[in-house]
């Protein structure tokens, strides 16, 4: 009788052995590094779109009410509309996205409002330097045309504004660039935008095709 005691004890702890090594194989170090090595990477690029609008029939609070329907929208579509800029006077407006494609950046911005974006481009954009209190602040735009221009020269270029920028009382705040298209625009504060003109002018010699006055909404 003492003899089958012993064989059930010595059972049972070996039963037990063996669930706490299935228990650690499931949940353990071995496992978390299986799941990060099976993680998928993070597949959101940058995106740039234009909304033409009809020259001084669009405000900032309007555009205000747009974006947090964009918002309210975005999740269904797996976008993140950041900032945005409105030209009031223009009828422009100018939103940064997150987003996999820009497909899903259009029809965020469709099923949210209908106001859907007459361009949406992938772009590569700087570093973002500080604002100045209370200056006008502008977008301008170079269209280098397609093939012209890659991340690498752009970022020279602004490299080159930035050490002239002081002499003309403006303030390179970031740039964004399409290399498919050759579009470059940058966003500047300065006291008009004949500053800012002269000063791409002196650093590098590319004149914007386009300057617009903006204001940004958050």
């Amino acid at each position: 009788m003492k003899n089958v005691i012993l064989v059930l004890l010595a059972v049972i702890v070996w039963c037990s052995s063996c669930s706490s090594k299935i228990e650690k194989s499931a949940s353990g170090p071995d496992s978390a590094v299986d799941a990060r090595q099976t993680r998928k990477p993070d597949s959101k690029k940058l995106f740039f779109d234009v909304h033409n609008l009809e020259p001084g029939k669009v405000s900032l609070e309007a555009v205000a009410g747009a974006h947090q329907k964009d918002l309210a929208t975005q999740g269904k579509f797996g976008v993140n509309f950041s900032r945005y800029w409105v030209d009031e006077a223009g009828g422009k407006v100018y939103c940064l996205v997150e987003s996999s494609d820009s497909a899903s950046v259009y029809h965020s911005h469709k099923e949210a409002h209908g106001l859907a974006p007459d361009l949406v481009d992938q772009v590569v954009g700087g570093d973002e330097a500080k604002f100045s209190i209370n200056r006008p602040l502008f977008m301008d735009v170079h269209e280098l045309g397609a093939g012209n221009v890659n991340a690498a020269a752009v970022a020279d270029a602004h490299a080159k504004d930035l050490a002239i920028q002081g002499k003309y009382d403006v303030n390179f705040v970031n740039y964004w660039v399409d290399e498919k298209s050759g579009t470059v625009r940058c966003l500047v504060e300065a006291k008009d935008q004949q500053a800012l003109i002269n000063a791409h002018k002196e650093a590098h010699g590319l004149i914007p095709k386009e300057v617009h006055r903006v204001k940004e909404g958050h």
